[in-house]
């Protein structure tokens, strides 16, 4: 579905609009475990300014189905209390795993919230959401690679491609 060059492409235009809006606010980009963690190792080497990285790890899918129910497994080392704050995710589907971790974040009071999402599948959410970086709008199919998997199987893929039901 996205080859590789594309995918890099796309992560150099967000790390530039990182850097210019960004400048010499020293911002926290959150990754979120495991999907995203590809895109933020390659967002980091295009960002240029003082930062700082902590992770989240998040469960809330069954297999191709969200389950509608989000736990967080393992929680940030960082305050963000009054800091900049950029949740990078690997893909937005129908918000609500966003949503949670956004409204989870706002109580540690950093002085901004902002949303990262490679991909984004438009059709299929169900919370609305403000995501201020997307490298790509998607349908609504289930898809792995460049981090996302299937029963954690595909995740080393380098580009982005259709799960086949097969």
């Amino acid at each position: 579905m996205i080859k590789e060059a594309d995918i890099q492409k796309k992560v150099e235009e967000i790390g530039r609009q990182i850097n210019e809006e960004y400048g010499d606010k020293k911002p926290i980009l959150i990754g979120v475990l495991k999907g995203a963690f590809m895109f933020l190792a390659d967002l980091l080497r295009e960002i240029d300014i003082p930062l700082e990285v902590d992770f989240l790890s998040i469960h809330s899918y069954n297999g191709k189905e969200s389950s509608g129910v989000v736990r967080i497994t393992h929680d940030l080392s960082l305050n963000i209390e009054d800091r900049n704050v950029i949740l990078v995710e690997d893909i937005i589907d129908s918000g609500r795993t966003v949503s949670y971790i956004l409204e989870n974040l706002r109580t540690r009071k950093p002085r901004s919230l902002v949303v990262c999402s490679l991909l984004s599948k438009e059709s299929r959410r169900v919370v609305d959401v403000p995501l201020n970086y997307v490298g790509f709008t998607i349908p609504g199919v289930f898809v792995v690679g460049y981090g996302l998997d299937y029963d954690n199987r595909y995740r080393n893929l380098k580009y982005i491609g259709v799960l086949d039901d097969k």
